[in-house]
């Protein structure tokens, strides 16, 4: 994402930063600006953004170190526009708090590029049958500790259900390697589901219901047919002209959110690549060369995103592989998916009317 400069010193800082390493100056990010503030105490509890005016207080997660995140001190929430959804947080423990804590940098991440492009995002609060809620749920064991049930991750209704166990490494490698999945994080989980919640926020209207079943399937098809089939006898033989992934290849509903999060997880990168000035110009190698000049967030359509992404990302696979890691983006994007991508693109774009 974009770089942020400590009004106080000029110092770069960074989204997750707490402290200026210059000058020391507490950090907070507003999400009315989706900008990260040096801060300077006015009081008990509360902060004046440094040099500019207004009072503000922490969300009520930082006493735990979870957030950064600011609300006006008269604001009647007691949490950020980010941890006002959630439901169940893993706390009783410490193992729990420091899960819920790598949980928290992940959902903050998902809720800047939400309010980046000002999508919606309504609370339970504010719609009873379908706001956003999450729950961070732990695994069900037993009294030497084995994992007799474990959490499952998944949408319904406008609730995210996440398994707190997967904020741990070797747990979240170890189900990507037993499900042969080339890329599996918290954040691929978050901007995953939230494409469910936004298929169903979103595509209302006849003539978008019309396009979406056009370019990924029609969603009425039986969901738990579907991924019965895909486990019994996996994706289809051409998968890779059509899909992202193969999981997004067992049902138009998980097509949607795969994608989905894949617009994510591109135009994200590429406003970092934009920040520092990142491009590619290798010598005698023309189709690799790119330069991102745009704002991503703004891209007038996929076309635009995939010129600059394909050549970067094929570096970044190039530098991983060189430090003995695996490719940062393992995927390929053909056409139909490029299209797919473009209609996700302007569904975004139109939410903000």
């Amino acid at each position: 994402m974009k770089l942020f400069t400590c009004k106080t010193c000029g110092q770069t800082i960074h989204f997750d930063n707490r402290l200026c390493v210059r000058c020391g100056s507490s950090l907070g990010f507003l999400a009315e600006d989706v900008t990260l503030h040096a801060l300077v105490p006015e009081g008990e509890g509360f902060w004046r953004i440094a040099p500019g005016e207004g009072l503000y207080r922490f969300c009520e997660n930082a006493v735990q170190d979870v957030c950064n995140w600011l609300l006006p001190a008269d604001s009647p929430h007691a949490f950020c526009e980010a941890c006002r959804h959630n439901r169940i947080v893993p706390t009783t423990d410490p193992k729990g708090l420091e899960r819920w804590r790598r949980i928290g940098a992940a959902q903050r991440h998902l809720f800047y590029s939400i309010l980046r492009w000002k999508l919606p995002h309504p609370t339970r609060e504010e719609d009873p049958d379908g706001g956003l809620v999450f729950d961070f749920l732990a695994d069900e064991v037993d009294a030497d500790g084995n994992v007799v049930n474990a959490a499952m991750t998944g949408h319904e209704d406008g609730l995210i259900s996440l398994r707190a166990a997967e904020a741990d490494d070797e747990v979240r490698e170890s189900v990507r390697v037993s499900m042969g999945e080339p890329y599996r994080s918290l954040l691929g989980h978050f901007r995953h589901e939230v494409g469910h919640f936004y298929w169903a926020l979103l595509v209302r209207d006849e003539a978008t219901l019309e396009e979406t079943r056009r370019l990924f399937g029609d969603e009425r098809e039986d969901y738990a047919a579907a991924l019965q089939r895909n486990y019994e006898q996996g994706p289809p033989s051409d998968w890779q002209q059509h899909f992202i992934s193969t999981y997004a290849s067992c049902h138009p509903a998980e097509d949607f959110a795969e994608c989905w999060a894949h617009f994510f997880h591109i135009v994200d990168t590429l406003e970092t690549a934009r920040a520092f000035g990142l491009n590619t110009d290798p010598k005698g190698h023309e189709e690799l060369e790119a330069e991102v000049t745009f704002d991503p967030y703004r891209a007038p359509n996929a076309g635009r995103l995939v010129e600059a992404w394909i050549p970067l990302s094929v570096a970044m696979n190039a530098i991983q592989r060189s430090m003995g890691q695996p490719d940062s983006y393992p995927f390929v994007l053909p056409p139909p998916v490029v299209e797919k991508l473009d209609f996700i693109n302007r569904l975004v774009k139109g939410s903000r009317q």
